[in-house]
């Protein structure tokens, strides 16, 4: 199937690679401090947010997943494109993962190897994370329990990355302006919605859905209509810019927030990426952004569970980030890069370099 769309090019002098492994980067962080709770780390939760750095991927991942999609020659492209992207990596973490698990369960083999630890590999091969997020007798000691608690928000990715075809094609058919606008609105009904139910409830439950599709795909939609509609916003910068970091800085009533913080985050990040001083070919050795997003958690848990971060706190997290980035560079060049396209940006990046 072709994909009947006009391509919309996007400037190659852009800072999109250096935005993601900076949302990357500050995850890794803020985990450092709520995984080990050591109280030296507790400026790291202060000055970064997960949240802020999750949510500005999703809107880096509306716009380039949209422009990936109409840039492709036809739907099966698309998709190849993006299973080569993200299924490798992740593959490969989830399996070591469940396989180096055998050296730091408190389980003898026999014990470990069992149906849990099959369900475990099963529903996370499945980006189901949720059905299976620990191993058995993995992690037992630590604050929080879970592998790799940032597998979340993949699922999300993978169900935005299914979407795109279909908001597209609808697109098409009603208008691109209109479409979007429609999607953003109901995922912002949805979450007030399940906020209004969890206040009225007491269960955290709605709370934990609110986060979930279509809770999300509002800012999927600001990155999407800052891909689309670039030129006119980036017509503004003067204005839009400024208004976006003072509704993001400013407090709002809840239900405000909800309704215009991801179309201002859509802003920035549009700006960081496309509006602002171009800051260098940051991709020309790779994309380790990915890589230090699905593997900073179990990293992090190991070290924690041996004691590293009560030794010294800083040296410990000293240690993670040279474990994280080591292993985000080996995965990069072993395993992310050989299933990528000969006319993927980043090996279009690196033949820039030589």
């Amino acid at each position: 199937m072709t994909v009947c769309v006009n391509r919309l090019s996007v400037p190659r002098e852009n800072n999109f690679d250096l935005l993601r492994f900076v949302f990357a980067f500050i995850v890794f962080l803020y985990h450092a401090h709520a995984l080990s709770g050591k109280s030296e780390l507790a400026e790291l939760s202060y000055l970064f947010s997960a949240e802020f750095a999750v949510q500005s991927f999703f809107v880096v991942s509306g716009f380039l997943v949209f422009m990936s999609y109409e840039n492709s020659a036809s739907v099966e492209d698309y998709f190849s494109k993006r299973a080569r992207r993200i299924y490798p990596a992740y593959l490969s973490v989830v399996v070591t993962a469940a396989l180096l698990g055998a050296v730091v369960t408190t389980l003898p083999p026999s014990e470990y190897f069992s149906a849990a630890w099959v369900r475990y590999l099963a529903a996370n091969l499945a980006f189901l994370n949720f059905l299976a997020p620990e191993l058995p007798g993995v992690f037992q000691d630590n604050t929080w329990q879970a592998v790799n608690g940032a597998l979340w928000t993949l699922k999300l990715e993978v169900m935005f990355y299914a979407i795109v075809p279909l908001i597209a094609f609808i697109c098409m058919r009603l208008g691109r302006w209109r479409t979007l606008v429609v999607l953003y609105l109901l995922s912002v009904a949805y979450v007030l919605g399940m906020e209004h139910l969890a206040r009225e409830t007491g269960r955290e439950l709605f709370i934990l859905l609110g986060r979930q599709l279509p809770g999300q795909l509002s800012f999927f939609m600001a990155g999407a209509a800052c891909y689309y509609f670039r030129d006119i916003v980036g017509r503004y910068w003067r204005w839009t810019f400024p208004i976006a970091v003072a509704i993001l800085l400013v407090p709002l009533p809840r239900a405000i927030g909800i309704a215009v913080e991801p179309a201002a985050l859509g802003i920035l990040v549009a700006y960081l990426a496309v509006g602002a001083r171009y800051l260098g070919n940051f991709g020309r050795y790779g994309d380790f952004s990915y890589a230090i997003y699905i593997i900073h958690f179990p990293v992090l848990q190991t070290l924690i569970s041996v004691g590293m971060f009560e030794t010294n706190a800083y040296a410990g997290l000293g240690f993670a980030t040279v474990l994280v980035l080591g292993a985000a560079f080996a995965s990069w060049h072993f395993v992310e890069k050989p299933f990528l396209k000969k006319t993927s940006h980043y090996l279009v990046a690196e033949q820039a370099l030589r």
